[in-house]
C-alpha cells in the first residue's frame, strides 16, 4: 500500500445554514477544504481514474450535502463525513473544514469555521 493525501482545496457554496431565521432567508457564502487519504498505488502506476478517488465525484458529493440546509456546520460536516465515507470506502481519513463568510455575529469577522476529522 502506498498512501497519499488528496486535497480539493476552497470549494466555494451559496447555501442557506444557520440557526438565525434571516440566515434561511438570505443565505451566505461557505468554503470547504476536504483532505483525504488513500492507498494511491495503483493509481501511480496505471495512470488511469479509475484507479483513485474521482475529485469530480468528491466534489459533487460535498455540493449535494451542502445544499441540504443546517442550523449548524457541525452538522453539515458530519453528514459530508457520513456520505463520503459510505460512497468511498477507499477513503482511510480525512479531515474537512467548513467556513461561513461574513457571519451575522455582530461584529467585522471574516469567518467562522469548523474543522472535523475522520
Amino acid at each position: 500500500m502506498k498512501k497519499g493525501i488528496i486535497e480539493i482545496e476552497n470549494m466555494e457554496f451559496y447555501a442557506f445554514h444557520g440557526c438565525y431565521r434571516e440566515e434561511a432567508i438570505v443565505g451566505n457564502r461557505f468554503l470547504v477544504d476536504l483532505q483525504f487519504e488513500t492507498d494511491i498505488e495503483k493509481a501511480t502506476a496505471s495512470d488511469n481514474v479509475a484507479d483513485t478517488v474521482s475529485y469530480l465525484e468528491v466534489y459533487e458529493n460535498v455540493k449535494m450535502e451542502m445544499m441540504v440546509r443546517s442550523n449548524i456546520l457541525e452538522n453539515v460536516s458530519q453528514r459530508i463525513i457520513d456520505s463520503i465515507k459510505s460512497r468511498f470506502p477507499q477513503i482511510l481519513s480525512g479531515k474537512i473544514k467548513i467556513s461561513k463568510c461574513n457571519p451575522p455575529l455582530g461584529g467585522n469577522i471574516e469567518k467562522v469555521s469548523v474543522v472535523q476529522y475522520f
